[in-house]
């Protein structure tokens, strides 16, 4: 990704320039370690370039957190920073391309557009870790009424299938490069046709990690319209019959079994397990009733805190594990005599979100955007709040 060389500086310097610079807009240092941040804001955009010095250079590179979609925006930052700063490059990696970000597609939706999006058929299907992708695609041909939308969380396997998308011109699938179980809250009550969950990772040895679970279930008999149908297609024997005591412990319950059906599709992997006469089970589970409308109510704003001098001395080092969720600061900055950058990971135990947040005098905010709305972010955004309002009354009772 882009990056700079640059000879050392005194990155104090960055501080004299603020008051009357539009680019660069505070400079935060780590309170355990040398690196420095500092924040800009370039092309209607707000994010991160990390400062990492040692004798010889100093690395000044993007930053994962914020880091925009766009890497020509974050090529221009660089090298207007540099410019700003009048540092001395040494080597870089900055030139222009004309060539797409890794995912960029208007297939291509990332979870925070499903808070806002207009879905432009009225029929929706889901299709839960499409990995090469051939059901997806043969699916979304078949049915050209069906808007279909592809959750697959490993990114070469979502990059190949936006490259097909193209490559046939199909029009009615959207590729979503997240958990498909935090997914599912995004989506409206009601509107699914089918859901399906085929060949997931069994997880043998880390049964929390699986697709199906009591809560995934309940989410998908939510967004499925009366009579649609989540399918499950697995070939282990133990995944199999634990989505059945899954299935069976809700008391209303309608399941139906087959074994060894032939599908109109086939991965390459099902081929293989069928020359091998691999058994391959189908669970059925239909939706029995229309569900209640779902209300997003979710909240992350910071009403209740603002920077007090020695707050950050209260802040836990340590990861936070709650029942549902977890919460880790895992880098304290300060921002001048009067703020504090904390960059923190929380929420999922598998898909967590990874923000910064910027406490002033003034209030605090997520930096550079909100937590995508959930029902785990908004617990342990609660939490967060809950324990940066009890550090700020200890500093102001010591």
């Amino acid at each position: 990704m882009p990056h700079l060389k640059v000879s050392p500086f005194d990155t104090a310097a960055i501080d004299n320039i603020l008051p009357n610079n539009t680019l660069i807009t505070f400079r935060a240092q780590a309170l355990r370690g040398d690196d420095e941040i500092v924040a800009v804001r370039h092309g209607g955009e707000e994010f991160l370039l990390q400062i990492k010095p040692d004798s010889k250079a100093v690395l000044l590179k993007y930053d994962k957190v914020t880091r925009p979609l766009k890497v020509n925006l974050l090529k221009e930052a660089l090298a207007k920073v540099a410019e700003v700063l009048k540092l001395k490059v040494l080597t870089s990696n900055i030139a222009l391309s004309n060539s797409k970000p890794p995912l960029a597609s208007e297939y291509f939706k990332k979870i925070e557009d499903f808070e806002t999006i207009e879905y432009p058929k009225e029929k929706i299907s889901v299709e839960v870790g499409f990995g090469s992708g051939r059901h997806l695609l043969y699916q979304a041909q078949k049915n050209p009424d069906t808007l279909f939308i592809g959750l697959e969380i490993h990114t070469p396997s979502a990059q190949q299938v936006l490259r097909q998308i193209e490559l046939q011109g199909i029009e009615n699938i959207w590729v979503v490069n997240y958990d498909a179980r935090l997914f599912l809250e995004m989506l409206p009550s009601n509107r699914c046709e089918q859901i399906f969950v085929h060949f997931p990772v069994p997880w043998d040895k880390k049964p929390h990690r699986r697709v199906i679970s009591a809560s995934f279930l309940g989410e998908s008999m939510r967004v499925l319209r009366k009579g649609g149908r989540l399918e499950l297609r697995t070939d282990s024997d133990k995944y199999f019959w634990y989505a059945l005591e899954t299935f069976f412990a809700v008391p209303k319950t309608e399941v139906e079994i087959r074994k060894n059906e032939a599908l109109e599709v086939t991965s390459k992997y099902e081929a293989r397990w069928r020359k091998q006469e691999k058994d391959i089970y189908d669970v059925y589970v239909t939706a029995g009733e229309n569900s209640k409308p779902r209300t997003v109510r979710i909240d992350f704003n910071f009403t209740t805190v603002k920077y007090s001098s020695g707050l950050e001395e209260h802040i836990p080092e340590k990861a936070l594990v709650f029942k549902d969720y977890f919460i880790h600061f895992e880098r304290v900055y300060k921002v001048g005599d009067a703020a504090l950058l904390l960059k923190c990971a929380f929420g999922s135990f598998d898909r967590p979100e990874h923000k910064y947040i910027l406490i002033e005098k003034t209030g605090s905010r997520y930096f550079a955007s909100m937590p995508v709305k959930t029902t785990v972010n908004e617990a342990a955004h609660r939490k967060i709040l809950e324990l940066l309002s009890e550090k700020e009354n200890n500093v102001q009772c010591d």
